[in-house]
């Protein structure tokens, strides 16, 4: 019976030393901070919140019905060598200082990061510098060849765009790097509270909830819209909101649409908006395990066509391995779809110039990677 006792007592002291161990490790900064005092206080006005947690506009579970947790586990322990490419991607490498002034311009480093030049204001989305999408450097490594940009290679940021807290849109390292070099950080409502814990100061972070408007400058303005997707870099999701964005010009209409499932959303915001110049839309890490957080690259086309966007640039692909098709499906997939409905396409180089309204490249570069 002592025997026993003493047995019990082990494992319970253990599993005391385990949980107090994954506490600490979940309390590192990379895993960011959930929202408190006044930023939840904003959070609970919100008519996105409710029953203490953001809501989609329709039903939006993370995974399908007969969603299997160890048939997906096993895919990821064993992947196929097709998901990522063989020889590194080709980049062009541009000067970032010198974009021209009289124009708009966009540069993509793969997936979802990219630069815009517009109006004398100079606004990076989402960027993912740190060669890796997951909270350590052995989780989610970019392909070969994606990492050429790094911080020292950008000017001054007007504005930090990040449209959700997710590993592959916020990533730690990279805003430790720019936030010195950063004037202000626009962000959804509640991603704020990862920006503070990282140090920095309130008063550069403005949150917007789904069709707030802010200003960026007297020729700018930035427009949070609604988004099909889902938020959280711990175990908690739903603390703070995702959103799609619209950025206005002196010129032009620009649809960046960060994370979306399909939905009726896009018909709404091109309604209220469009036409859109140019609309960025998510094309890639799609999976039947997960349809109604990620657009098949069919629905991306539709999706620019419910926006009435005259051009549309197929992003989150090219950098990250998050899911089970080739590397190239996705633009491959959507190229088709594109010519079949008429719809405008864009696929540059990672570093190629896009000028909205002039310069658009179109070659399949992709095809000519192993």
């Amino acid at each position: 019976m002592k025997y026993l006792k003493r047995t019990a007592m082990f494992f319970f002291v253990l599993l005391l030393l385990l949980a107090a161990g994954v506490l600490f490790f979940l309390q590192q900064p990379m895993f960011g901070a959930l929202p408190a005092g006044e930023r939840l206080a904003r959070i609970q006005q919100s008519p996105n919140y409710r029953a203490g947690a953001f809501q989609n506009l329709s039903e939006t579970p993370v995974q399908s019905e007969d969603f299997s947790f160890w048939g997906t586990l096993w895919k990821f322990l064993n992947p196929s060598k097709s998901l990522e490419p063989q020889t590194p991607i080709p980049v062009v490498k541009t000067d970032l200082r010198q974009l021209p002034a009289d124009k708009t311009s966009l540069v993509w480093f793969g997936h979802s990061s990219y630069l815009l030049k517009t109006d004398g204001r100079v606004i990076l989305v989402d960027p993912v510098f740190s060669g890796h999408a997951g909270p350590f450097s052995f989780m989610t490594r970019s392909f070969a060849g994606t990492d050429a940009y790094a911080a020292s290679d950008f000017p001054e940021i007007d504005v930090l765009l990040l449209t959700h807290d997710h590993y592959d849109h916020l990533d730690y390292k990279t805003i430790l790097q720019f936030k010195e070099k950063t004037r202000f950080f626009y962000t959804s409502l509640g991603v704020g509270a990862h920006l503070e814990r990282w140090g920095i100061p309130a008063n550069k972070i403005v949150e917007l909830d789904w069709w707030e408007s802010q200003p960026i400058s007297d020729s700018v303005t930035l427009t949070a819209a609604p988004a099909r997707h889902f938020s959280g870099r711990k175990f908690t999701r739903y603390q703070s909101l995702w959103s799609s964005f619209i950025l206005q010009t002196s010129q032009y209409m620009i649809y960046l649409g960060g994370d979306s499932g399909y939905d009726a959303h896009f018909k709404e915001i091109g309604d209220r908006f469009g036409p859109f110049d140019l609309a960025l839309l998510e094309c890639g890490q799609y999976n039947t395990d997960w349809p109604l957080i990620h657009m098949m690259p069919e629905e991306t086309v539709q999706a620019s066509i419910d926006l009435k966007a005259n051009v549309l640039m197929p992003v989150h692909w090219g950098k990250f391995k998050l899911a089970f098709h080739h590397w190239t499906e996705p633009i491959e997939r959507v190229s088709l779809e594109a010519e079949k409905q008429k719809v405008t396409l864009t696929t540059p180089r990672i570093g190629e110039v896009v000028t909205v309204g002039q310069h658009y490249p179109r070659e399949a570069w992709y095809t000519e990677v192993n």
